[in-house]
């Protein structure tokens, strides 16, 4: 029997009163600038108290006995898990003589690597995740190969945490090589031929948790294949060069180190070291963090890098290793209008343009002649545009709002695309449409936003819909398909994504536009895109749900904030809540490019105040139907903010709406979550927001 769809019906909520746990106050308080700023749930900053695990438990009961009592919600589950399982394959990418890939056979909670030996060969697995745990919480958190691919360093994540464990494994044996490095975060692995590889870490936290200690200095090593991690050679980072957060790459030839070094999210620092010259110096590239810059491709002295400085929607420029000085870059692929990311692979460079935050690829030679535009199956997202100096074909992906993600095989020679893997759904996409709108914000500036529904849809304004964008740190929201999306769009629900300011859609100008003290704009962007909405009669307030996770659960908490009359239903997801106090967490001093900290000046705490989700809660007030949701392994945006906004809208909020938390437990901040526990959250969501709207979906069976 197989559980479909057939519409939705109103309904009418039958729960008892909720009765929220007491969570007790404390007398804490903070002066900034001679202002007194109360903080009476400051103890639920402690992870590692009794008390607040007693907190997190009885909010959890509260949660899920209230999730519990929703008749259908065991039906969206299963439509879930019924649509989720089906094959999900990864693009190839070539390692010695492998080719390796991730695939999920449908259900598993976490990919599976496999390998063949030339494109034809017999398919082995080499990496199975699902193993490392019985419960799938320890996940694959990422792999570096040695040029020769005899060599592999992948990386583990236990319960969602950003700390990492490293493991090297023999490729031809599979035997582990070395004991395992531990305390590593926020790296990826470099390989100089098989003797070691450059990795990044901070030292652990010497104040509170590991999980929620601030992590200030990070460190770039050398590890020897074979030695104790104790014997491992600080190569830059540390008390005499003071960076938050640096990385290491190797160029193809393996004869440049390139060390990217930054003291926030955006802007950083660019060095070389020539490891073809024993005891060479680390030479400076850029000595500022104003702009950001990568070094793209080597071609022996020749250096190509991507940057935007003096191009704010990104260039490639080519320098030389003897003088590689922002004053000798000449343009190889200038500034257009349009956002620029490059990749190279086979001798020639490939353009992603963004375009309206759509997907269009030019395939350029090595001095910047363009060679062609490459087709694309469509209007959507297309990555993968890389690979080595050797590749005659590559693997790109390819995906939108209603496609999904499907590998193509790309002919460099020629440009040809042919197929080479596309899942089987249970979803015919011609029964739905996406179009693209844009709106007009507050000051007038307009804004795009995707909609996708199912044809036929009435703008009756009693049309659930699901309203979620992101706003910052220069990431852009683009066309990608979600398989439990499908629950909400096939029961006639509404999917909306706009691309708020403070994302990367439109280049520097557009982030920097949502940053500091005009974060007010992304927070505008966004209520202006629910009023759109409305407007133009796709749903009204009683039919809408605003989400977002982490910067987007600001985003929700703001919004909710400031505008609590604009949706029935909000999902502030592991969000930064707390705005004076963000920076005084794990890598949370790093945001400081988009946010500022409420010690900059006065107007910048007064501006954080202001809008900060945890101040701006009122007594008294009707919020939305809200379920904050979380985790208790979360290190990059600490549970901390969530609880404190938990209890305080718990404390101000008057009416019938429930203001509930559901705390996931041994699970981070998103990534390597397992499938069983995306399933569950998605199926809570979704439930959530129907139950409060008022309409049960209905199903019929069907053989």
């Amino acid at each position: 029997m197989t559980t479909l769809f057939a519409g939705c019906a109103p309904s009418e909520k039958k729960q008892d009163p909720i009765i929220y746990p007491s969570t007790a106050k404390v007398d804490t308080v903070d002066t900034y600038f001679g202002t007194v700023v109360p903080d009476p749930y400051r103890w639920l900053e402690d992870d590692r108290s009794e008390a607040t695990a007693a907190w997190v438990k009885a909010q959890n009961e509260v949660t899920f006995g209230y999730l519990d009592k929703i008749p259908f919600r065991e039906q969206v589950k299963a439509r879930l898990e019924k649509l989720w399982n089906y094959e999900k394959v990864g693009a190839p990418f070539k390692q010695g003589d492998y080719y390796y890939f991730y695939k999920n056979d449908g259900l598993q909670n976490q990919y599976v690597v496999y390998r063949k030996k030339g494109m034809d060969g017999a398919v082995e697995v080499f990496l199975d995740p699902n193993t490392f745990s019985a419960d799938g919480t320890i996940s694959l958190a990422g792999m570096s190969f040695t040029q020769d691919g005899s060599l592999c360093a992948y990386q583990i994540s236990e319960g969602g945490s950003d700390w990492r464990k490293v493991i090297v494994k023999n490729t031809n044996t599979g035997e582990m090589v070395e004991d395992t490095l531990r305390d590593v975060k926020f790296s990826g692995i470099a390989w100089k031929g098989t003797k070691g590889f450059y990795y990044s870490s901070y030292d652990k936290p010497k104040e509170g948790s590991t999980l929620s200690g601030l992590t200030q200095y990070h460190k770039l090593y050398w590890h020897t294949v074979g030695t104790p991690q104790s014997e491992d050679v600080l190569i830059f980072g540390g008390d005499k060069q003071p960076r938050r957060y640096i990385g290491a790459s190797l160029t193809e030839d393996e004869r440049f180190l390139v060390i990217s070094a930054a003291t926030s999210t955006s802007g950083n620092e660019l060095y070389i070291q020539d490891l073809s010259q024993e005891n060479s110096p680390i030479v400076t590239v850029v000595d500022n963090f104003e702009n950001n810059h990568y070094v793209l491709a080597n071609e022996g002295d020749r250096l190509l890098i991507h940057t935007n400085w003096g191009a704010p929607n990104n260039r490639v420029v080519e320098t030389t290793a003897a003088n590689p000085v922002p004053s000798t870059w000449k343009d190889v692929i200038a500034e257009s209008e349009h956002v620029m990311e490059a990749g190279t692979a086979g001798g020639k460079i490939f353009a992603n343009y963004m375009i309206d935050a759509k997907t269009a690829i030019k395939q350029f030679d090595m001095k910047g002649t363009l060679e062609r535009d490459i087709e694309l199956p469509g209007i959507g997202t297309a990555g993968g545009f890389g690979g080595e100096l050797e590749d005659k074909e590559i693997y790109y992906s390819f995906t939108s709002f209603l496609y999904p993600s499907a590998i193509f095989s790309y002919e460099i020679a020629t440009g040809k695309s042919t197929l080479y893997n596309s899942p089987k759904i249970d979803f015919n996409p011609e029964e739905y449409v996406t179009e693209q709108v844009f709106y007009t914000s507050k000051d007038g500036t307009k804004v795009p936003m995707f909609i996708t529904y199912k044809k036929g849809l009435e703008r009756n304004g009693k049309n659930p819909t699901y309203l979620y964008a992101y706003g910052g740190f220069n990431v852009s929201l683009t066309p990608s398909f979600s398989i439990a999306r499908l629950v909400w769009l096939e029961n006639g629900g509404i999917y909306a994504q706009p691309n708020l300011r403070g994302g990367g859609e439109y280049g520097e100008k557009w982030h920097v536009a949502g940053t500091k003290m005009q974060k007010q704009n992304v927070f505008d962007d966004f209520i202006a895109a629910g009023e759109y909405l409305i407007k133009e009669g796709y749903t009204s307030s009683d039919y809408l749900a605003i989400a977002g996770g982490s910067n987007g659960g600001l985003l929700v908490g703001a919004t909710m904030t400031q505008r609590p009359d604009l949706a029935k239903v909000a999902f502030p997801a592991v969000g930064v809540m707390d705005m004076l106090r963000y920076h005084k967490f794990t890598a949370g001093a790093g945001w400081a490019f988009d946010y500022g900290t409420s010690e900059d000046s006065k107007e910048m705490f007064e501006y954080l105040r202001n809008y900060s989700p945890v101040h701006a809660l009122k007594p008294g007030t009707s919020y939305p139907a809200t379920m904050v949701t979380t985790a208790d392994h979360d290190d990059r945006v600490v549970p901390a903010h969530s609880f404190k906004f938990a209890a305080t809208l718990q404390e101000h909020h008057v009416g019938d709406n429930p203001v509930l938390i559901r705390i996931e437990t041994n699970a981070g901040h998103g990534a390597g979550t397992p499938t069983s526990k995306q399933i569950e959250a998605a199926a809570d969501i979704y439930s959530f927001a129907w139950y409060n709207m008022g309409i049960t979906p209905e199903f019929k069976s069907a053989e």
